[in-house]
């Protein structure tokens, strides 16, 4: 059996198990919430518990692999080529307010490239899943992007990094320029989320800066498999580390890119629109 299929449906056990997790917590976290250095940047048990489910079964099944995991960090030899970049709970924020957007997300980095995708929304109980060469699935059901190819048609989807209030440099701009543009801007606060309802077709587009990998790397996976497009803001290959991306159903990529890589500074907003 194909190795990608193997650890496809190893990471599939794991984020269904995680999910299960989330799912007894939501709503019974008692104050268990407190935040990481910024605010707003929460942790909750239930993170926690998430991710003890998920390491557990990899040390299982996988324990030769590295891990790098939004609560626990680095785990292994970050060098090695399998590296799982984990999620136990996207939309944490979300998660804490009882907003129902969020995930768990599991994507696994072959030699730095991700290979391998999964990401569970128990609220919806909808499974995304791909690996490469293997297409993409939505509950087992093959998805493909949208075929909207112009951007005064499209619907994107952003985010706000958490250091939003301290730097300029946090997407307010880019929200507005593209409101005007398209038939709309959604904002989900859920990384991952966003990246599998544009490898299935919901939204066009997506961008956003201030992610980390774990934040991305299975929601690439199957927006590629689906037959999106992944790049840097100005169209380049993706650099994971930089902590920006631009994805989209490829049609109205170079059109985003364009547009964002002209978008005035917050500064001028009011004076140029």
């Amino acid at each position: 059996m194909n190795d990608l299929q193997i650890f496809l449906d190893i990471a599939t056990e794991a984020a269904l198990a995680a999910g299960a997790v989330l799912q007894g917590y939501l709503g019974k976290l008692e104050g268990a919430i407190i935040e990481k250095g910024r605010p707003g940047d929460l942790v909750t048990v239930a993170d926690k518990a998430s991710e003890d489910v998920i390491l557990a079964h990899f040390r299982r099944h996988l324990s030769e692999h590295a891990i790098l995991s939004e609560e626990s960090g680095q785990l292994g030899n970050q060098q090695n080529k399998y590296l799982w970049a984990i999620d136990p709970l996207d939309g944490t924020t979300n998660f804490a307010h009882q907003y129902p957007v969020f995930a768990v997300s599991i994507g696994l980095l072959v030699d730095g490239v991700p290979e391998v995708g999964v990401i569970y929304d128990p609220s919806r109980n909808e499974l995304f899943r791909a690996a490469t060469g293997l297409g993409a699935t939505r509950n087992r059901i093959p998805i493909r992007v949208s075929e909207t190819s112009e951007l005064n048609k499209s619907l994107l989807v952003t985010g706000f990094a958490y250091d939003r209030r301290e730097t300029i440099d946090n997407n307010y701009a880019e929200f507005c320029h593209f409101t005007h543009l398209t038939q709309g801007v959604r904002r989900g606060g859920a990384a991952a989320i966003d990246l599998a309802y544009v490898a299935c077709g919901r939204v066009d587009g997506y961008w956003e800066r201030g992610i980390s990998a774990w934040d991305m790397a299975a929601g690439i996976a199957i927006l590629r498999e689906a037959g999106g497009k992944v790049t840097a803001y100005d169209g380049s290959p993706l650099k994971i580390e930089s902590g920006r991306i631009l994805a989209t159903n490829s049609y109205i990529h170079d059109a985003v890119s364009q547009e964002l890589m002209q978008v005035p500074p917050l500064t001028a907003w009011t004076q140029t629109h």
